[in-house]
């Protein structure tokens, strides 16, 4: 590929960018609306929030084919089946050109074990820091899920076998140090703090049982959560595919090398009327996205009966239109920013993608501060810890544009 051509490749072009935005945006909002439709409107269900959230994942890939659908000439089938080759060649790399295009030799049950990984990947740890929250502070909760962003780095260098990149691991640094500064520099002790004289329910809810286990549950998570990115760029997002092209610490399995070097040259021929290659940006993401939110909608349901029998959350529909249409809008805006992040993964890779997920700390540090009233949440080390932050993926972006 000409040199000139490397920003573009990096950078993942507008798209990427624009979708970062969009992510951010939307994780911002999810918050905003989860603390409202739980504080304001008194729905405190978040076990169930959160299946509802993963289940909607199950509309991105039908919403995506049909947005392509209405803005090019391309059929729905010959979208489907370009998704399909793309997934067949990927879990199949050894499959000559004839299979590549024949639907009998999809691998089902390498994909179904694939979905299985994904789907436990992206859901233990949320259900990890859903038990952790109810057992230890929201301040070490926060502070050591988002450490996931270190753990991201160590195990990209450990699993990829590259070597230690100093500026790599100095912007991961200086991004966990930031976060503990927002966490725990934001507000001195007591203030802020929820009035448990007028309302002796929520120091039943907020009082941390067991902080030593909640914090370990959260350690757990936060390093689960870091392997899944790292594991999805390696194994699940499309090596040879362009929009992943981003970071040269990944490269295709190995005993798929030479076979999908092979395939590239009967692509072009088969693109005209067989399939599409390369996809269309995001679209293969989405899909498998849409696959997660298909597996959740279909067994993480159990838990909820569960969790009523134990007395752990109640079940109850919401009474008004006004909290089915905020928790509506958590839906969405929690599906945007799970695609979102699903396709910047394979974009930027995990460690870009990371560190800059720690800009919603800013972001949400910055609405509740403004729209909130929470003026008494900024300090000094709030102020600090954020500018840590930006500055951390300020140098990861550096590193994107300039091929790093």
């Amino acid at each position: 590929m000409p040199a000139g051509h490397h920003p573009v490749v990096h950078l993942g072009g507008r798209p990427a960018v624009g979708l970062f935005v969009a992510c951010l945006l939307a994780f911002v909002a999810e918050t905003q609306l989860s603390q409202y439709v739980q504080a304001n409107l008194g729905f405190r269900q978040p076990f169930l929030i959160f299946y509802v959230v993963h289940s909607s994942f199950a509309l991105l890939f039908p919403l995506h084919l049909l947005y392509l659908r209405l803005t090019s000439e391309h059929s729905l089938r010959l979208l489907w089946a370009s998704v399909l080759a793309a997934v067949r060649k990927h879990l199949k790399p050894r499959a000559s050109s004839a299979a590549l295009v024949d639907s009998a030799n999809f691998p089902r049950r390498r994909f179904y074990r694939l979905l299985a990984y994904l789907t436990t990947g992206l859901t233990l740890p949320g259900l990890l820091w859903f038990i952790a929250v109810t057992l230890a502070p929201v301040t070490d909760v926060t502070a050591l899920w988002n450490t996931n962003a270190f753990f991201a780095y160590v195990f990209s260098v450990l699993l990829s076998g590259s070597k230690w990149d100093p500026r790599r691991l100095l912007a991961v640094s200086i991004a966990t140090v930031g976060v503990l500064a927002v966490v725990y520099g934001g507000t001195t002790s007591g203030e802020g703090a929820p009035d448990t004289a007028t309302d002796p329910s929520v120091e039943a809810r907020i009082a941390p049982t067991a902080p030593f286990v909640g914090d370990l549950l959260t350690l757990v998570a936060s390093l689960i959560y870091a392997a899944y990115q790292v594991l999805y760029k390696m194994y699940a997002a499309l090596p040879n595919d362009p929009e992943v092209q981003a970071d040269d610490l990944y490269s295709p399995l190995p005993a798929a090398s030479s076979s999908v070097e092979d395939l590239e040259d009967t692509l072009p021929a088969l693109a005209d009327e067989n399939i599409i290659h390369p996809l269309p940006f995001g679209l293969y993401p989405n899909f498998l996205t849409s696959a997660i939110g298909i597996c959740t909608l279909l067994v993480l349901w159990i838990p909820v009966p569960v969790l009523d029998v134990l007395d752990i959350e109640h079940f109850e529909m919401p009474r008004t239109a006004l909290t089915y249409g905020v928790i509506a809008g958590i839906a969405f805006t929690g599906a945007v920013f799970n695609a979102g992040f699903m396709v910047l993964l394979a974009a930027w890779g995990p460690i870009v993608t990371s560190v800059g997920s720690l800009l919603t700390i800013v972001l949400v540090f910055l609405s509740d501060a403004i729209f909130g009233g929470a003026v008494e949440a900024v300090t000094v080390w709030s102020v600090l810890g954020c500018g840590a932050i930006i500055a951390a993926f300020a140098i990861l972006a550096y590193d994107l544009t300039k091929g790093r």
